[in-house]
């Protein structure tokens, strides 16, 4: 279970830090746009009320706290079914990308009101108008593998 911890901690780090240095280094709030790998990679300012691409995204205070209780309930399921049913190291690895990155959703929340998203990624013509952050990547990836070992568990059965 330490390396679930471990895991979760450094996806949480990684995160806040590139939030922290987004809002407070290089400004982004107020310079909202920066280019670093045209057309491919740029930091494009957002705060994110809501979910995903910004769905159910409010100004109400009401349901802020409902996505913070809810994002934390969450939190605490998985860290429950990680400790009953997760063995095997990858799976544990995986759960704690979701976890941190989930915990770094909901520090946002909390602090700021919103998720800081920067991450913008562009490619082949299609221009991508959403942003994202690195808690966003951990719970994909976290979410994508846990799907695909499951998948080849159930298969080799």
């Amino acid at each position: 279970m330490h390396l679930f911890f471990l895991i979760s901690a450094l996806v949480l780090i990684i995160d806040q830090a590139s939030k922290l240095s987004m809002l407070y280094v290089f400004d982004l709030a107020n310079v909202r746009s920066l280019e670093v790998f045209p057309p491919y990679l740029s930091f494009e300012f957002a705060w994110n009320k809501g979910i995903n691409f910004g769905l159910f995204s409010t100004n109400y205070e009401l349901a802020r706290w409902a996505l913070i209780i809810f994002s934390g309930a969450i939190c605490l399921f998985l860290a429950i079914y990680t400790f009953k049913s997760l063995s095997k190291t990858r799976e544990r690895v995986l759960a704690g990308c979701i976890f941190g990155g989930a915990i770094g959703n909901v520090l946002d929340r909390i602090v700021h009101g919103a998720v800081v998203d920067f991450l913008n990624m562009s490619c082949c013509g299609i221009v991508n108008k959403y942003s994202f952050n690195f808690a966003d990547i951990g719970i994909f990836v976290g979410v994508f593998g846990l799907i695909v070992f499951s998948w080849k568990r159930d298969e080799s059965s």
